[in-house]
């Protein structure tokens, strides 16, 4: 995550010229957060530096951005949990440092209706943030695939899914797709509320989950025939919807210079950025034929 300095200015030109000197602060490096739980998995917590607005951003920038040596505690109101610092590789052989819960001798382990308060020592600065686990209020009732605009022999289909809202307003949800045996991507709009939907019995598509460091990845968000498909939709909490909602407006915004600036809501009390969020889960898998 970079330090973003909107920069806008109008120079109007008559009969002279003026040149102009361009002071810019250096920005400090702030802590970014991004911790989840989720019922039945213990918390996942990956610390990191932010990055200036120029800095150049590669493999080893970025694992030099991980924060180590945290000391990182959560609560589940009755007991208190030390974190962990673990390590693992993805699919390019880059190592993801992250901070989890371990028998020790207890295991910290999510549950629906849960609420925790998360505690960060890092580098002389502390940090707070807290969370719930909602129950689960929005049903996925059934998964199935469909052509996409009718075309019989494209090799493109979309995933449909029936699902039920509870009656009441205030229900959130985010949802992730995996396709066959890579890893959960949110949507390029990850996030809805309950606002057209409160109490109602529904269909709708969903697009695959994309990685939004891959521009290329948001061209087509269609499935193909052959897909095993996994669909994963969460039931969050308000402050976890606000952060994804203005953090995906802003990411969708980045690069037009007629966009309004976002304030992305962090839940984060303390001289850092990001987020903890609490996650109901449902997973459903469906088997596309070829």
């Amino acid at each position: 995550m970079r330090n973003i300095v909107f920069l806008f200015f109008l120079v109007s030109f008559t009969s002279c010229e003026k040149n102009i000197d361009l002071n810019f602060q250096k920005t400090l490096n702030n802590l970014v957060v991004d911790a989840t739980i989720e019922n039945g998995k213990p918390p996942i917590v990956i610390l990191s530096s932010t990055f200036g607005y120029f800095s150049k951003i590669d493999k080893d920038s970025l694992a030099a951005s991980f924060v180590h040596g945290a000391d990182i505690r959560i609560s589940d109101g009755t007991k208190e949990y030390p974190l962990v610092e673990d390590s693992t590789q993805n699919a390019d052989g880059f190592n993801i440092y992250f901070y989890t819960s371990k028998p020790n001798p207890d295991i910290l382990v999510g549950k629906l209706n849960g609420r925790y308060t998360m505690s960060i020592s890092s580098k002389g600065e502390n940090y707070t943030a807290s969370t719930t686990i909602p129950p689960i209020t929005t049903k996925v009732d059934s998964v199935w695939w469909d052509e996409v605009g009718g075309i019989a022999d494209s090799n493109n289909i979309k995933l449909m899914v029936m699902q039920t809202d509870r009656k009441g307003m205030g229900d959130y949800i985010r949802y992730f797709t995996k396709v066959n045996s890579g890893q959960f991507l949110p949507g390029l709009n990850s996030v809805f509320a309950d606002e057209f939907t409160d109490g109602v019995n529904f269909s709708i598509f969903y697009d695959k989950g994309v990685d939004k460091n891959n521009k290329e990845a948001r061209t087509n968000l269609n499935f193909n025939r052959g897909d095993t498909i996994t669909f994963k939709m969460c039931n969050i909490d308000q402050p976890t919807f606000n952060f994804w909602r203005t953090y995906e407006y802003s990411y969708q915004g980045n690069g037009n210079p007629f966009a309004s600036p976002v304030k992305i809501l962090s839940n984060i009390e303390g001289p850092g950025v990001g987020y903890f969020g609490g996650y109901a889960a449902q997973y459903r898998t469906l088997i596309v034929p070829k």
